[in-house]
C-alpha cells in the first residue's frame, strides 16, 4: 500500500500490522509528513476540539542513581550541580502553578530514593490542598509496593518513557546494571495499579533505526498508554553522547502524527525538546495532533541545574511565564489554552 493508503487506514481503523507499521515508517518523507500531520491534526481536533492542557511541571530534585548514557542527570556527571527541592519550594511551586491556572502538577525528578519517604508525604499534602487538581510522577522505576503508596496518596498519573522497546537497543543506552525487563516491569505494574500511564521515547537515539522505531509503535499500539511523551534526542556535553547527532524534527513530527492516529485519545504533549531544536516548533507539533504543554514552574535558581540535555529551550527563561504571549500563539493556529486538568478520554484506546 502506498503511504496515503496506510494513513487513511490508521485513521479509520486506528491499527496497523507490524509489517504495515514498518512500512509507514520507512515511507517517511515531506511529503507523508504533511499528509500525515493533516490527518492527526483533524483526529485531535475530532476528539479534544482545540484544547490545549498546561501542565506545571516541579523539577524536585536532580539527583539520580541512575546512569543513562544521553542524560545529564547521570550519577557519574560530577560537573552537575545536586539539589532537592524542600517541601516548602514544591508547595510553592504548586501553588503558583494553580494561581496561573494549571490544573495539573507534574513532580518530575532523578531516581532518588532517598526522598521516598517524604514524597509520600508531600502527595498526600499537595492532594489534601488542591483536590480538583491531578497528581502526576515522574520519579523512575520503583518497587510496587512505593507506587502502589504513591498512587493511595493521590497521585494518578505516572510518566515513564520506555524509552526504546527493543532491548537490544535499550541495553546500548544504559549500562548494565539497568534493566529492559525492569523497565516494561514498572509500566504494566503501573497501568495495572489504575495510574494513567505515560510511555514514550527519543526519535534518533544513538544506534536507533527505523526497525527500532517501528517496534516503538508496535509497542504503543498494544500497550495503549494513556499519554505518550515523544521528543527528538538532544545530546548533552556531558555525557558518552556528547558527540552523537542531534534527533531529526520533522521525523519527530510525523511520528507523533502517527501516533495520535494510532492512539486518538492518548494525551501527548508538545515536549520543550522541540522548541530547543526549532524555534516555535511546539506550535508544530500541536499542528501533528498534540495537546498537552509542559510548562516550567521550579525556581529559577534550581532550574538551571535539572539539564537533561543542552540549551533546553526553558532554562534561561524568566521566573515569571508569560502565559499571554503563550496562548496568544497558540490563538494564531486556532487553538486556545484551557483551565483544566486535562483528563485522558476513556473510549477509542481501549
Amino acid at each position: 500500500m502506498s503511504y496515503k493508503e496506510l494513513l487513511n487506514k490508521l485513521n479509520t481503523e486506528q491499527w496497523l500490522e507490524d509489517k504495515e507499521l514498518l512500512q509507514l515508517v520507512f515511507a517517511f518523507s515531506p511529503e507523508s509528513e504533511k499528509y500525515a500531520m493533516n490527518l492527526a491534526g483533524k483526529k485531535a481536533l475530532s476528539v479534544f476540539g482545540n484544547k490545549i492542557y498546561y501542565r506545571g511541571i516541579v523539577e524536585f530534585t536532580n539527583i539520580c542513581r541512575n546512569n543513562c548514557y544521553y542524560c545529564g542527570l547521570r550519577k557519574d556527571n560530577e560537573k552537575c550541580k545536586r539539589y532537592r527541592l524542600t517541601e516548602d519550594q514544591i508547595l510553592s511551586c504548586c501553588e503558583n502553578g494553580y494561581r496561573l491556572g494549571m490544573r495539573t502538577f507534574v513532580l518530575q525528578g532523578g531516581e532518588d530514593i532517598a526522598f521516598d519517604v517524604e514524597f509520600t508525604d508531600l502527595i498526600k499534602k499537595i492532594h489534601v490542598r488542591y483536590p480538583e487538581c491531578a497528581i502526576t510522577l515522574g520519579a523512575g522505576e520503583r518497587p510496587d509496593k512505593l507506587y502502589r503508596e504513591w498512587y493511595e496518596s493521590g497521585a494518578t498519573r505516572y510518566l515513564l518513557r520506555h524509552e526504546t522497546a527493543d532491548k537490544k537497543h535499550y541495553e546500548l543506552l544504559h549500562p548494565d546494571y539497568q534493566h529492559f525487563d525492569n523497565r516494561m516491569r514498572c509500566l504494566n505494574s503501573l497501568k495495572k495499579m489504575g495510574y494513567q500511564t505515560g510511555a514514550g521515547m527519543m526519535v534518533g537515539s544513538p544506534y536507533q533505526t527505523y526497525k527500532e522505531l517501528c517496534e516503538d509503535l508496535i509497542f504503543l499500539r498494544d500497550f495503549k498508554p494513556e499519554m505518550v511523551g515523544i521528543g527528538p534526542f538532544i545530546p548533552h556535553h556531558d555525557t558518552p553522547f556528547r558527540d552523537k547527532e542531534t534527533g531529526s524534527f520533522d521525523l519527530t513530527l510525523y511520528l507523533l502524527a502517527i501516533v495520535r492516529l494510532l492512539l486518538p485519545t492518548s494525551l501527548i504533549p508538545a515536549t520543550t525538546a522541540m522548541d530547543t531544536v526549532i524555534k516555535d516548533g511546539r506550535l508544530q507539533a500541536v499542528k501533528a495532533g498534540c495537546n498537552v504543554i509542559m510548562l516550567n514552574i521550579t525556581p529559577l535558581k534550581e532550574r538551571k541545574d535539572y539539564r537533561l540535555y543542552d540549551d533546553m529551550a526553558e532554562l534561561n527563561k524568566m521566573e515569571g511565564l508569560d502565559l499571554g504571549s503563550l496562548n496568544a500563539k497558540f490563538n494564531t493556529i486556532g487553538y486556545e489554552a484551557v483551565i483544566d486538568r486535562g483528563d485522558y478520554k476513556e473510549g477509542v484506546n481501549k
